[in-house]
């Protein structure tokens, strides 16, 4: 038995921050000398990655695609006001009590559509994004021929950006890490095919089985793995 976790519109977003993020990392990098240096240039394909002004249309063209996605994703809210990935108050202790039940120390709490982490790593991942969104766009303003800025601006706009794009670095490390805890393993192929098995809901999504239970038939959960049934029989 399957459940929609993930509709089109959220896989789509997942997937278009994912890849934009990813050449974003490359393309920035690409701005620094390193790859001549360390020779990424020499690998087969990648002889355009040393050359400056490529990376940096490459960078403003995902950075285009990122802040597009964050449009997109924000009138999705808006529309639909499903609320979900947003914190709520004891998330902190939720998540700490989750950590603890994957050592063996405590009982995990039922949790809702998103675990506690996912809904505070979700701030941390938008929060970073918009800095860097901001701060890259002040950086833009600055290279436009006859704009002027102080060089303090200049400056700490330039350390800002560097140190949201370490902290988000290091959040989609630790988001692709979870995924080495086995309980979390199931939740992969949802972004994929948006669906996930109604016992995984049951087990450990006990908050969120219950408000799903309060409205669906059984054939509404029963719901095969088509193209046909994410268009017409979507539960969430």
């Amino acid at each position: 038995m399957k459940i929609m976790r993930h509709n089109l519109a959220i896989r789509f977003t997942h997937w278009v921050t994912a890849l934009s993020i990813l050449v974003l990392f490359f393309s920035g990098f690409g701005q620094m000398p390193i790859y001549k240096r360390y020779y990424v240039d020499q690998l087969p394909g990648l002889g355009w990655s040393s050359d400056f002004l490529i990376t940096l249309h490459i960078h403003y063209w995902a950075a285009a695609m990122l802040i597009f996605v964050v449009f997109y994703y924000a009138a999705y809210l808006s529309i639909t006001k499903k609320w979900d990935i947003i914190p709520k108050k004891g998330d902190l202790r939720e998540s700490m009590q989750i950590f603890a039940a994957i050592l063996g120390l405590a009982e995990e709490p039922d949790s809702d559509k998103y675990l506690a982490e996912q809904r505070l790593a979700f701030v941390v991942t938008a929060l970073s994004i918009l800095v860097l969104i901001v701060t890259g766009i002040i950086k833009v303003y600055k290279n436009l021929p006859g704009n002027y800025l102080p060089p303090e601006v200049v400056f700490w706009t330039a350390q800002i950006h560097n140190l949201f794009t370490v902290i988000l670095l290091l959040t989609i490390i630790a988001h692709l890490g979870a995924f080495l805890i086995k309980a979390n393993r199931p939740l992969v192929a949802s972004m994929f095919t948006g669906w996930i098995s109604a016992d995984y809901v049951r087990q450990r999504h006990g908050k969120w089985w219950s408000k799903l239970n309060l409205d669906l038939t059984d054939e509404q959960i029963d719901i095969p793995l088509s193209a046909s049934a994410e268009e017409n029989r979507e539960v969430i």
